[in-house]
């Protein structure tokens, strides 16, 4: 059985040791999506919404089949990204709640006990910058500035609006509730953007590539595109013009995500500029699945809040230029935890005794080097009313129902015909797994009550010992 923890003292690969033997570490592009429908690009069978520049990273790299998020939702789930640990190891197991419901002496964000890949890589020498949403924490001592960032652009809250204030809405456009006004920063000094905000992120990402083209540097490139509010400009919109939708706002969804694709073309042709390309492993994901009514998870069932597949299985591919395969399709299971230590594997930095990861290093199977497959199992928990276990095919999951249930994803990906009743040996094995794997992570900072079953004891696991910083 896969052990839960991969040791950070990592027996880094053959292609990843031949990197910085050649005197160059390579630079580290992670490019994320917000709320993207799984369906929803050219490399995912979209005939609807062209992605040609997210496409080519498939193209020039690999693009994975079955790759999870390890959260159905936003904060978690870039939680476990940029630690490469489940965030139920320390606390951070629900999207943020009010103020007034959070226990004292905790505040929102990612425990300050936990090391991000932007502070392994800046301790080895790496220039690091966010370019987007970071979600994690907004008090002084959970900015990112404090995380290991070297430059912030961007905004902390979970979603902005994309157009400045005053800027009259297009049709269909949705003006948003809670984000009537933009709060985006450079640094820690709050700014006023005039461009489309997707825009913006593009320019930002791309002259932090300008100033740092001698490297190595990681950027950190957090679109909240397609996140609502859905809001797109004339010129984007334009490109749709001619194609039928349910409803209007379903353009501007459309014209969001070609505004992404633009600008990820941006920040490719800026290395490709500066000849990068073959020195640059590049990442892109969604952090969770597409939301009703605007993102398409087809064949998937369920969204975003869901441990059904539509929730968590995500658009996911990479390129390492002349370093990994190019076209490669993999089938193998994989986590979003495994780009922080793939990431570090790649640079060839070695986190210390005490860090350790649940992601994987990928570049041993990717360059050809091992076989072996990344997990046997992927965990999720949600509460106490959405959990899920992965092991091959086969899936346990609670997703808002009283009782369990249990599905072959190789003849039934649509997760429609229950197998508990049927194969209650199976069920019965992945379950007591599941238990296992939750016993071992902690009882969560802060709780989603509308997710607990009763209480927070409901819970196993041990008590959070890292508590964020007010």
């Amino acid at each position: 059985m896969k052990k839960s923890f991969i040791p950070l003292t990592l027996a880094f690969s053959i292609t990843a040791l031949a990197a910085t033997e050649a005197g160059r570490k390579p630079n580290i592009v992670v490019i994320i999506a917000d709320d993207l429908g799984y369906a929803d690009l050219g490399m995912q069978g979209s005939a609807t919404i062209p992605t040609p520049h997210i496409d080519s990273i498939a193209r020039n790299g690999v693009r994975f089949t079955d790759a999870y998020a390890s959260a159905p939702v936003c904060a978690p789930s870039r939680a476990g990204l940029l630690t490469g640990r489940h965030q139920q190891r320390f606390g951070f197991e629900f999207n943020s709640i009010a103020d007034k419901d959070m226990p004292p002496g905790v505040a929102f964000g990612l425990p300050l006990g936990e090391k991000t890949l932007a502070g392994h890589l800046k301790s080895s020498g790496y220039a690091t910058g966010l370019v987007g949403k970071w979600h994690l924490g907004d008090t002084k001592e959970l900015h990112p500035l404090g995380r290991g960032f070297d430059e912030f652009y961007g905004f902390l809250e979970g979603a902005s609006r994309y157009l400045p204030a005053g800027r009259p809405f297009p049709p269909g456009a949705d003006p948003g509730t809670g984000e009537k006004e933009q709060r985006i920063m450079r640094g820690r000094t709050p700014i006023v953007e005039e461009e489309y905000l997707t825009d913006a992120f593009g320019r930002e990402a791309v002259t932090f590539i300008d100033r740092h083209h001698a490297g190595p540097f990681f950027l950190y490139l957090a679109f909240n595109a397609p996140h609502v509010p859905l809001q797109a400009t004339e010129n984007y919109l334009r490109r749709f013009a001619g194609q039928k939708f349910a409803k209007e706002r379903q353009r501007h969804y459309a014209a969001m995500i070609s505004a992404m694709d633009d600008n990820i073309g941006r920040v490719l042709e800026a290395l490709r500029r500066h000849g990068l390309e073959d020195d640059t492993l590049v990442f892109f994901a969604s952090d969770n699945g597409g939301t009703p009514g605007k993102g398409g998870n087809a064949p998937l069932r369920g969204y975003k809040q869901d441990v059904w597949e539509g929730g968590i299985r995500v658009p996911f591919c990479l390129q390492w230029k002349n370093r990994l395969p190019a076209g490669r399709v993999e089938r193998n299971l994989v986590s979003l935890l495994d780009i922080t230590p793939t990431a570090l594997a790649a640079a060839g930095v070695a986190p210390g005794e005490k860090s350790r990861f649940d992601g994987a290093d990928l570049i041993p199977l990717l360059a050809g080097e091992s076989q072996t497959a990344p997990h046997d199992a992927l965990f999720w928990r949600y509460g106490t009313k959405e959990c899920a276990l992965r092991a091959g095919d086969w899936k346990a999951v609670r997703n808002r129902t009283p009782d369990w249930q249990l599905y072959n994803l190789a003849a039934d990906i649509g997760e429609e015909t229950d197998l508990a009743a049927a194969q209650p040996e199976k069920f019965e094995q992945l379950r007591r797994r599941f238990s296992q794997w939750s016993s071992t992570m902690s009882r969560p900072l802060w709780i989603k009550k509308a997710l607990m079953d009763e209480k927070p004891s409901d819970i196993p696991g041990k008590k959070t010992k890292n508590a964020a910083a007010k």
